[in-house]
């Protein structure tokens, strides 16, 4: 299975100072310059000094360009900077609710490997099946558990790290 961004699509990464506010000052970079934001996950470093936010959002390049340097101007922006996927490792997590029967249980048995999906909680009738992979993977799965009535669906967004000994 290969899995391709969508086009425009841009996976940003911002090392931050860990203080209150600094979140909001960066959405409003991207707010004043007209870029949505798909996806923002917001996590400890090793240092509890920093936390590292994982922006996934989709627009044109001069803009992204734009918003990169203004973030990095911010006083609690350590670094700011767009990763190319290649030389990343992403990935997300989504749990999707379904009604439970033999049928999604044979498909989520037979796919567990292609998709990395397993069944975490069977109550009332319903299945709460857990996905980890890249945002491709789970977008193709998504639409083949549509089938089944997906009642109801969370995910956590991506986070990735470079690969090697450089920095994230």
């Amino acid at each position: 299975m290969t899995a391709k961004p969508k086009p425009n699509t841009h996976t940003i990464s911002v090392l931050v100072a860990n203080k209150p506010g600094v979140l909001v000052r960066i959405a409003l970079v991207f707010a004043r310059r007209g870029y949505n934001i798909d996806s923002l996950v917001v996590s400890p470093t090793v240092n509890p000094k920093f936390s590292r936010m994982t922006i996934t959002a989709k627009g044109d390049l001069e803009t992204l360009d734009q918003i990169i340097k203004n973030a990095n101007k911010l006083i609690d922006v350590i670094h700011c900077g767009e990763h190319d996927l290649s030389r990343s490792v992403e990935k997300e997590l989504a749990l999707l609710k379904v009604k439970a029967s033999p049928a999604v249980k044979a498909f989520v048995t037979k796919h567990s490997h292609q998709y990395h999906i397993k069944i975490d909680d069977t109550s009332e009738g319903h299945y709460i099946i857990e996905q980890t992979g890249t945002t491709a993977e789970l977008d193709e799965f998504e639409a083949l558990a549509k089938k089944f009535g997906v009642t109801e669906m969370v995910r956590t967004g991506k986070v990735l790290m470079v690969k090697g000994k450089e920095q994230t």
